[in-house]
């Protein structure tokens, strides 16, 4: 079955300062290649070019605008990506309620609930709570 990973991964792929973090996004998103394992949520992508291209603390962006382009466009190409619908947008509404999520949580939930997903992979949200038929699993978790 295929889970829906969360930005916060693929932004990971591209941040060294956390050489763990790095390994594990980088091995879970090319298993997740290989084993057409993996969706994203149109809102990850809006998200990681956000992420990587802004400055983080001062110091440059982890990519240029050029190359956040180029990776976006191959995530596109190399997953599927599940794009925003009435319903998902009235699962998240629900979800901000039942679960007292954030509304950008409450999305990647919907994104998953409403596209039949059992597992999200995200670090943002209780490792191992079962959020309607979704668990999740923080893939950085010792």
């Amino acid at each position: 079955m295929a889970a829906l990973v969360d930005t916060s991964v693929l932004v990971y792929r591209y941040d060294g300062r956390d050489r763990h973090k790095q390994r594990v996004a980088t091995e879970l998103l090319r298993q997740g290649i290989a084993r057409d394992s993996i969706r994203i949520a149109y809102q990850s992508l809006v998200e990681f070019y956000s992420a990587v291209t802004r400055p983080i603390r001062g110091a440059r962006p982890l990519l240029d605008p050029a190359t956040a382009t180029r990776e976006v466009e191959e995530l596109l190409v190399q997953f599927d990506i599940i794009f925003p619908t009435e319903e998902v947008i009235h699962a998240a509404l629900r979800a901000t309620a039942a679960y007292q999520l954030s509304w950008f949580d409450a999305q990647m939930w919907a994104y998953a609930e409403t596209s039949g997903l059992t597992e999200i992979l995200s670090e943002d949200f209780q490792h191992g709570r079962l959020y309607g038929r979704v668990r999740v699993v923080d893939p950085f978790r010792e």
